[in-house]
């Protein structure tokens, strides 16, 4: 047993200290015990001394863990000898890091205040004299975003009191994430108004600004000082001291030079004025630093201000010098100068010594600092050379060990708030590993990476990087240059670590939390860093709730050092030595299921890979075939008798996982003591998979709980199972992988239980990965579920391609009706016309048209009772569904990594690019250009040809063919023989353009009787040659042999190619976007045409009713490709409208007046998906407050249907209004999905109302902006409001994924849901808004399902070149047949014709049966399943004779599957 208050026992060679429940006079008497050891090689010593007044939170929180270097008794005696005063200093870093700023022996602690997500009390750190003595007192609040000042301050306070004679001083301290507590708000307001001195630091979150300013800007006249160092501009504006504020420095003196009191002349302009209206643009500086730059060039302009003004000046030039030292001494001076020159009472009255008065004490503004070296080094050569004299040989390290640069923030050395770095420091050293730690006071962290990253001759002198300040590269939480950062990091061309310490949470508090770390945190220290580039958020340090310092987190710097230590590694392990782990994965989990990964070529692209690792030296066996590959991993695809199972490489017994996995014995609450039923012989845990020489091919296990009814209801999901844990405990420490490649879109690590970001020591993700550098191929169209990778996996993704699109076309039926229209043109005024009408009419019920035609005639009427304008119009709605369906895009096949398309497959997508607008770019879309030159405009046209306008029809698609003739041309002409593209030819067409000669693009649009005028042409077809570039080009295999160098892998968006060509080229490290920049201007735009015609839809099916209640799915990828038009959408519906702060962050809302919204306000019930939840959980803050500010409207309640059903539901439920208007909801942290797509997947479920049990338990977790920390059970409210939804409704924003390609949308899917609620039983209408083209569509979920049915699932297009990929293009058939029915199961959506013509296509050809058997037999037994429970559960009307073949063929599939012939 370990003795209760602290440990330091020798581990590895080192000294291991952590401390437990201690007091903290126990901690400074540890670094005493520390320096003892130091001196004599005492390996333990303790002191038992008493703490003073210290409260009881801070005794539990204060845990700081230090790492002492190997061999440290045997060594640092000589250093001691050898360097006596550098020995000195050592001790006093040391015991520096640990001690507190003080005793608490003069405060008077008060009773806490409650908080929300952050529990710190603000009472704790209010500093009061305890005897004033007659002394006169001055009053002090402050504010600040970070907390390492408050132990500074509270330090300098407390000098003041105890060596003050006449003076003293009393301290209110806050942190600005405290102030959204309303009573610390009001205590805020209390102390700042009978305050003398008021300091702001750091105050950049908009709403938060925003209640400093109500707070201050009353009283600010009455306060002796005013002092806002860098903050948001309303904030700064609130400087004053003395005659001195910001808006001075905008007048010049009089003509008689203005004496003291004068007033000034007033200036036309202000640089201030000019600087804070600049602040608001896009700047290739942060706001921070040209804040900073401002401040420097104070001195020059005090020289021409009134004597007064300039000398305040100065003092406020003094006081930011004082505040950025940040250390107790520059703090204590700090409030002593202002105070004797400016507190009413103090000021003249020589109560204090100026001359005592200290000046700023400063270390250099930017260097490389060493808490053991002899000063702050100016080069990178002079510190090596300390380096490797001094701590190499005391840590036993070699001088050409791995180095590891860290990038410090230097106000926490000011402050001496460095133990977390230095605990870091330490452990890296231990391990065997050289430090190169730099900082900067500036907010560009880059200049210290190029200044002391490099030695003289220009080479990089380290191997990795982590940057321990949380921030992106260049600025800080204002705004970022991200290109400037790349430039950097790409230059230096290394791992880049970023790395967070709690700064509104303390250590307690994220422990227990399941969001994990503070949204507000998440949005500036995690997803801005990842734009830079950066992966591996890892938090590294606490906060002492009591002091706020620093506390370093042991298991956190164990993983972080661990993991740079090896990513650091693979720049030094040549390639032949290299072992790497390739992960599969299988789902849903099936043996004709292994290589699942969205629209990717699994086992081809790994052959791939293969062989590129050979070329590059790796030690590899490649396989001769992708199929000897398949073969080598499912042993054999077809599983017959003598391979029942997947090729086993690895069987570890019990005894060895147990001491191989430290916390196996964890997962026996869910699965009991291993082995048991999965991945198991009954006596070993199995790993599958098969070695390839020093590459694993291996199949990750399932989540284990997709077939258990009860599992999938539980609202938390499960642990993973042994089988999982053996699995990852296999590749890091039996097979010794030096990195894993997960491959393909997507496996199941990531979405294990554990915190949403920042992950502790008992989250599976992290216990799963531990020290595995993680290499992710995803998909780069979807960049939501990357950055759960990201962020819970660790992983360094690298984006490959979806296969290139084409057209859907027409076929069969539909083929034939087309060439009627296409009759009827010619002959429409002749006496045919009306027969061909008939037959119009006959072939689209044929087709099953007449279910999205809604006026078609019956077929027994006759054309010939129709006027000539009503026969066209009849063709019109026909010729536009038919043109709906021909134009829509699919994926071709399945996209191999490494294989770019060729130019022709690059068409569709370019035609699609070529069809936006892009106001930004000033491009106008092709299809407008053809429009405007036949003097119409392209909107009309589409209006008029939804409503089937036959002459507007007709020109619509004249448009689409002239477009993709023109795209075509231009693409083609800078292809090679081979049809690929080496560079595009735009200096050839320059050329002939000078010449007379028109471009190969405007020639096609001529041959297609349009007449564009080059100019008018050149801006968009340059565009395009630069689009043809990127998705033409390949670095998917070169980023990944990038990241097993070791090298920094360049960063990218994800999202959709056509309308962000920036997506291009892949093999990018994908992130997201910064989520407090949606959503855009041009996002609220696009939602209101959205939100517009689908109430005007429903209000035209509903009698003009106006729906009152909507019900919403949000998803993360979906609001990272469109900017947050999903989430503008929810805003519209309730009238409200998002605002950007003065530097462009999304996060202050206007409620729209009724008059001007036109309309009620719709009440909204929006679920969001797990991965929305996780990116945008300030989002979700945004859309809370939009709802309950509607629902607080004093209006009429039949326009205020927000209002009108929160006051029936806070009757109802007997709650207050703001709680009966919760209307976001989510899973609760850490857990994903409805499980329904699970359920339906595997056949798991018993009856729909298991699916929707599933889905009110699992999603029906609240975000309650009031409460901003916690996710809470809510399902009276979610179903109260559910029960009221009229219309139920979805986006679909991209071409590559529809409803059947993927289970989510189905998942997550209320309609019956809804409909079991409601009171009548009334089914609500179900609507899907389709904005994957520039002409954007409402439609029924019916007449979306259908579109989708007859786009992929039955074109021949479509299964033709899925079955031309072989095994993984059957499963991919299959896939969409089970999802669909998917449809019928959540929302009776699916029509029995689409069941009937599958089963036509698949089933009743027997040629096709035997190429389905042949090719995948797995995958083929699942599409019988799936018909045969289509019909079964009463989705599908069909014959005895279709039933009796499907039972048949599914006897032959188990037949084939086990072995018989």
């Amino acid at each position: 047993m370990m003795p209760r208050d602290y440990n330091s026992i020798p581990r590895n060679g080192r000294i291991f200290v952590r401390a437990g429940q201690r007091s903290r006079s126990n901690v400074i008497a540890l670094a005493s015990a520390v320096a003892a050891v130091l001196v004599l090689g005492v390996a333990w010593s303790s002191s038992n001394s008493q703490d003073v007044g210290v409260s009881m939170q801070a005794q539990r929180s204060f845990r700081p863990a230090v790492h002492f270097a190997p061999r440290i008794t045997n060594q640092m005696n000589q250093f001691a000898l050898r360097n006596p005063s550098a020995f000195q200093r050592q001790q006093v870093a040391l015991t520096r890091a640990f001690q507190p700023a003080t005793t608490m022996d003069e405060a008077e602690v008060k009773m806490p205040s409650g908080g929300m997500f952050t529990q710190t009390k603000p009472e704790d750190r209010r500093v009061v004299p305890r005897d004033e003595k007659g002394r006169k007192k001055f009053k002090v609040v402050y504010v600040v975003l970070e907390s390492q000042y408050q132990s500074s301050m509270t330090a300098a306070c407390k000098n003041i009191n105890k060596n003050q004679k006449d003076v003293c001083v009393e301290c209110s301290g806050y942190l600005l994430e405290e102030l959204r507590e309303p009573a610390n708000l009001e205590a805020f307001k209390k102390d700042v108004a009978d305050a003398n001195m008021f300091i702001g630091s750091l105050i950049f979150v908009q709403d938060l600004a925003e209640k400093v300013v109500e707070a201050v800007k009353p009283v600010r006249d009455n306060l002796d000082a005013c002092l806002i160092f860098p903050s948001m501009p309303d904030v700064m504006k609130l400087n004053k001291l003395g005659k001195f504020t910001l808006s001075s420095l905008g007048v010049s003196t009089d003509k008689a030079g203005a004496a003291d009191g004068a007033a000034p002349e007033k200036k036309k302009g202000s640089m201030v004025k000019d600087f804070f209206k600049a602040a608001s643009k896009a700047s290739p500086a942060t706001f921070e630093e040209n804040l900073l730059k401002l401040l420097r060039t104070l001195p020059t302009v005090l020289k021409f201000l009134p004597a007064g003004i300039a000398q305040d000046g100065r003092s406020f030039l003094l006081s930011l010098q004082y505040w950025l030292g940040g250390s107790d001494d520059n703090l204590e001076n700090f409030l002593l100068m202002i105070a004797n020159k400016y507190v009413s009472g103090v000021a003249g009255e020589d109560l204090i010594d100026e001359k005592a008065i200290a000046p700023p004490s400063l270390i250099a503004e930017k260097g490389i600092w060493h808490p053991l070296a002899p000063k702050v080094f100016e080069s990178s050569d002079e510190y090596l050379e300390w380096y490797n004299t001094e701590m190499c040989p005391l840590n036993g390290v070699p001088t050409d060990a791995p180095t590891v640069g860290v990038v410090l923030q230097k106000s926490h050395i000011n402050t001496k708030d460095e133990a977390h770095y230095v605990s870091l420091f330490q452990e890296l050293e231990s391990r065997g590993c050289r430090v190169v730690p730099v900082y900067t006071g500036s907010l560009d962290f880059s200049i210290p990476i190029e200044q002391y990253f490099y030695n003289r001759q220009g080479k990089c002198i380290v191997d990795s990087v982590i940057n321990l300040t949380g921030f992106a590269l260049v600025g800080g939480p204002a705004t970022q240059d991200h290109d400037r950062a790349v430039e950097v990091l790409k230059k230096l061309n290394r791992p880049y670590l970023v790395s967070v310490p709690l700064v509104f949470q303390s250590f307690e508090e994220w422990e227990k939390s399941q969001l994990g770390l503070h949204p507000v945190q998440t949005a500036l220290q995690v997803s801005l860093p990842e734009l830079d580039g950066a992966i591996e958020p890892i938090i590294f340090a606490g906060r002492d709730p009591a002091t706020g310092r620093s506390v370093p987190m042991a298991d956190r710097i164990d993983i972080l050092a661990e993991r740079a230590m090896n990513w650091a590694n693979l720049r030094n392990i040549p390639n032949k030595e290299k072992k790497l782990a390739i992960t599969v994965f299988s789902f849903p989990p099936d043996k004709g299921n292994v290589g699942t990964a969205a629209y990717l070529n699994v086992f081809g692209s790994i052959h791939s890979v293969l062989k590129e690792l050979k070329k590059e030296g790796y030690n590899v066996e490649v396989p001769e075939t992708v199929e000897e590959l398949i073969d080598g991993v499912l042993k054999d695809k077809e599983a017959e008798l003598a391979s029942p199972e997947l090729n086993v490489e690895y069987r570890m017994s019990i005894d060895e996982y147990l001491k191989q996995t430290p916390y196996a014995k964890d997962l026996y609450d869910n699965w009991g003591p291993p082995p048991g039923n999965l991945n198991s012989d009954g006596e070993n845990l199995l790993v599958y998979g098969k070695k390839f020489g020093n590459v694993f091919v291996g199949v990750q296990p399932s989540f284990g709980y997709e077939g258990d009814p009860m599992r999938l209801l539980f609202a938390k999901s499960a642990s993973p199972h042994h089988g999982f844990a053996a699995y990852y405990t296999y590749i890091e420490k039996v097979f010794g992988a030096n990195a894993v490649l997960h491959f393909g879109t997507h496996g199941s690590l990531e979405f294990m239980p554990g915190k949403q970001v920042g992950m502790s020591g008992k989250c599976y993700p992290d216990r799963l990965i531990h020290g595995l550098p993680n290499l992710y191929y995803y998909a780069a169209n979807n960049p939501s579920e990357a950055t759960i990778a990201k962020r819970r996996g660790y992983a360094s993704t690298i984006s490959y391609l979806t296969p290139p699109a084409e057209n859907a076309g027409l076929y069969k039926g539909l083929k034939e009706l087309g060439e009627l229209v296409g009759s009827y043109q010619g002959l429409r005024d002749t006496g045919r016309g009306p027969s061909i009408v008939n037959s119009i009419v006959a072939s689209a019920r044929t087709c099953n048209l007449d279910k999205d035609i809604k006026d078609l005639p019956n077929e027994e009427d006759d054309a010939k009772d129709l006027t000539l304008d009503e026969r066209d119009r009849v063709v019109g709605k026909v010729y536009n569904q038919l043109m709906e369906i021909e134009s829509r895009l699919l994926p071709c096949g399945l996209h191999t990594v490494g294989v770019p398309p060729t130019v022709e497959e690059a068409v569709a997508t370019l035609v699609n690019i070529a069809s936006i607008d892009r106001p930004e770019d000033n491009i106008k879309a092709l299809p407008r250009l053809l429009a405007e030159s036949q003097g119409r405009d392209i909107e009309e046209i589409y209006r008029n040809s939804d409503n089937g306008i036959l002459e507007d029809v007709t020109l619509r698609q004249k448009i689409v063919e002239g477009t993709r003739a023109a795209v075509k041309a231009a693409a083609l002409q800078s292809a090679n023989s081979e049809g690929r593209i080496e560079s595009v030819n735009s200096m050839a067409v320059q050329m002939k353009s000078m010449m007379g000669i028109k471009s190969p693009w405007r020639q096609a649009l001529a041959d297609n009787d349009f007449n564009v005028p080059e100019e008018q042409l050149t801006p968009l077809f340059s565009y395009l040659g630069f689009c043809l570039e990127q998705v033409v080009a390949d670095n998917e295999l070169g980023g990944l042999m990038e990241a097993l160098n070791g090298d920094y892998i360049l960063p990218g968006p994800g999202g959709d190619p056509i309308r962000n060509p920036k997506v291009l080229p892949t093999g990018k490290n994908m992130h997201a976007l910064d989520p407090q920049s949606i959503p855009t201007k041009a996002a609220v735009d696009c939602a209101k045409v959205v939100v517009d015609r689908l109430v005007d839809r429903q209000r035209q099916d509903n009698g003009g009713v106006y729906p009152e209640s909507i019900a919403l799915t949000l998803w993360g990828t979906d609001n990272i490709k469109t900017y947050g038009e999903s989430l503008a959408q929810v805003m519209w519906l309730v009238g409200v409208e998002p605002i950007s702060d003065s530097i462009g962050r999304v996060n202050k809302l206007r409620l729209i007046p009724l008059e001007e919204l036109g309309r009620p306000r719709i009440d909204v019930v929006v679920t969001c998906s797990g991965v929305f939840r996780d990116l945008f959980i300030n989002q979700m803050n945004l859309l809370d407050r939009a709802v309950k500010m509607a629902a607080e409207a004093d209006e009429p309640l039949d326009m205020n249907f927000v209002r009108k059903h929160s006051m029936d539901q806070a009757e109802e439920l007997g709650v207050d209004l703001r709680t009966a208007a919760t209307r976001i909801f989510s899973n609760s942290a850490g857990s994903y999905s409805a499980n329904v797509g699970l359920a339906i997947e595997n056949g798991g479920w018993k009856d729909e109302s298991q699916l929707q049990e599933q889905f009110l338990e699992r999603k029906s977790f609240a975000f309650n902006a009031d409460r901003p920390g916690e996710m809470a059970k809510a399902d009276a409210v979610f179903k109260s409001s559910l029960s009221k939804v009229d219309v139920t409704f979805q986006n679909l924003d991209s071409s590559e994924i529809s409803l059947s390609d993927v289970s989510h949308y189905f998942d997550s899917d209320p309609t019956k849901v809804v409909q079991g609620l409601r009171k009548d039983g009334k089914k609500p209408t179900s609507f899907v808004a389709d904005t994957t083209t520039a002409n954007a569509q409402v439609r029924t979920l019916s007449e979306t399902v259908r579109l989708d049915a007859r786009t992929k699932l039955l074109n021949p297009k479509f299964y033709e070149g899925m079955l031309n990929q072989g095994y993984e293009g059957a499963r991919e058939i299959t896939k969409r047949l089970r999802n669909t029915m998917g449809w019928s199961a959540t929302a009776g959506a699916v029509d029995n014709f689409v069941y009937e013509d599958a089963n036509s296509v698949f089933i009743s050809d027997p040629e096709m049966q035997q190429r389905l058997l042949d090719t995948n037999p797995n995958a083929f037994r699942d599409m019988i399943q799936t018909f045969l429970e289509a019909n079964g559960r009463g989705y599908w009307d069909t014959t005895e004779e279709n039933i009796d073949r499907l039972r048949k063929l599914y006897q032959d599939c188990e037949d084939k599957l086990e072995g018989i012939e």
